[in-house]
């Protein structure tokens, strides 16, 4: 199966899942992948905009049904959330618009959100409006991306391959950094 197969036949689904556990790399990736041709920018927009819509509603939930009890066992954890706390009292609607465009935060925020209490429809109408702007923005600068490589570079389609796997690695690293930082929290609370 060649590149443009496998980007054509679960691109979209790609841009979902991934908008849905993090999300940047792989939104700029589908916005190169729309420049491309082998993607509609629109779609890869709504499948962006589902994915972290979703994901973030889960993570309101989960924050909002057990978050209490969790950060109770998790000391670290209850200490830095004050401040995201405190961020709330003082910005809550700038900060739920806002907080997808803070790399680290994307999966953190919601779940804080949840503990806060505040009230479900009030995050639901936020996350729409913000999910939906954070969409069309990073999807746009991954197709600008793709328009920029192609003025620098020229033909492009030579070096396709190379830039989608750099972006990958990129979002690889980008992920693995952020998971071992993670990690690190959690060993260190507990030791």
């Amino acid at each position: 199966m060649s590149l443009e197969q496998l980007i054509a036949n679960y691109g979209y689904v790609a841009v979902g899942i991934g908008t849905f556990l993090e999300g940047e790399t792989i939104l700029v990736l589908g916005g190169f992948a729309a420049h491309r041709g082998y993607l509609e920018l629109h779609w890869v927009i709504i499948w962006a905009f589902i994915g972290t819509f979703c994901g973030d509603q889960l993570y309101y939930y989960i924050g909002r049904i057990k978050g209490k009890q969790m950060l109770e066992k998790r000391p670290v954890w209850k200490a830095k959330s004050e401040r995201v706390f405190v961020l709330l009292d003082r910005h809550q609607i700038w900060l739920i618009l806002g907080f997808r465009f803070l790399y680290g935060f994307r999966t953190v925020t919601p779940f804080l959100i949840g503990v806060s209490r505040i009230p479900p429809l009030r995050f639901l109408i936020l996350n729409c409006i913000g999910a939906s702007v954070w969409a069309v923005i990073i999807g746009y600068l991954g197709y600008l991306f793709g328009h920029t490589l192609e003025v620098i570079i020229g033909n492009i389609k030579r070096y396709e391959l190379w830039v989608f796997a750099i972006l990958a690695v990129m979002g690889v690293i980008l992920w693995f950094i952020y998971f071992i930082k993670r990690k690190k929290l959690i060993s260190s609370e507990s030791g």
